[in-house]
């Protein structure tokens, strides 16, 4: 079964380079085959290091908008020719996302390698549009789609900044409106000063959205320190050495 699912998931990078041949341009196949090659080496190490042996029914969902991605990513390496191609396969990417997690609470099967998957697809599609978006527009786009990737830079040395955030909409709406707002640059069908001014909008609610987790976290950090230091304190007296603290520790 295993087997089979790794010759499954081998299968992208013959569609994504099947896609690139199509854009042409020796870039493009090359862009297709670092991606297609990427997808799988890297969706086999998540899975092993988390311990799972094989994709859910919500991860299949997700490679496939991966593959989607792949093949935009192949489009913008060609160049601005294949615009409504382009437009068209980020359109059904950005439509499917959600139906992974919608999968996965139905039946049952979330889990921590599933959502990493969908951050890092929804990640790399927005900093391709970014690429795109820039062309038109300006290098300065480009901070909407490596702020995430900052983000995660800052982390190594800041590591409370990796603590798990409270649920928000306004977070989900700040995020779903990047994508379709830089679609929206994409297809050319505004004026430029209007796509301007939305990109511009977008990336100022990103940075609001950034900047209010970063300096929850912040407060959090304080607020909660005095606590888990008490909270390890207890744990340590009941179990100095065992492995279920170990396993508390990290958790907290």
């Amino acid at each position: 079964m295993i087997k089979n699912e790794v010759l499954l998931r081998s299968v992208a990078p013959m569609s994504v380079l099947a896609a690139g041949a199509f854009a042409s341009g020796v870039l493009a196949v090359a862009t297709g085959l670092a991606y297609g090659l990427a997808l799988v080496l890297l969706t086999g190490w998540g899975l092993r290091r988390s311990g799972r042996g094989a994709f859910g029914p919500a991860d299949w969902i997700t490679f496939a908008r991966a593959v989607l991605v792949g093949c935009a990513a192949e489009l913008i390496a060609a160049g601005g020719h294949q615009l409504w191609w382009l437009v068209g396969i980020v359109a059904v990417a950005l439509a499917m996302d959600g139906f992974d997690g919608q999968v996965a609470r139905r039946t049952g099967t979330a889990s921590e390698f599933g959502a990493r998957f969908d951050m890092e697809v929804d990640a790399f599609l927005i900093l391709l549009l970014c690429i795109q978006v820039s062309r038109t527009l300006g290098l300065w786009v480009l901070a909407i789609g490596l702020m995430r990737y900052a983000f995660v830079a800052a982390s190594w040395a800041l590591p409370w900044l990796t603590a798990p955030l409270y649920p928000s909409m306004a977070r989900k709406t700040v995020a779903a409106v990047q994508g379709v707002v830089l679609l929206v640059a994409v297809s050319g069908l505004l004026p430029w000063a209007l796509s301007f001014a939305l990109v511009v909008a977008a990336l100022a609610s990103l940075v609001w959205s950034f900047g209010r987790d970063t300096v929850w976290l912040a407060r959090h950090r304080v607020q909660a320190e005095p606590g888990r230091i008490v909270e390890i304190t207890r744990a340590t007296l009941r179990r100095p050495h065992g492995p279920s603290w170990r396993g508390h520790n990290q958790a907290a």
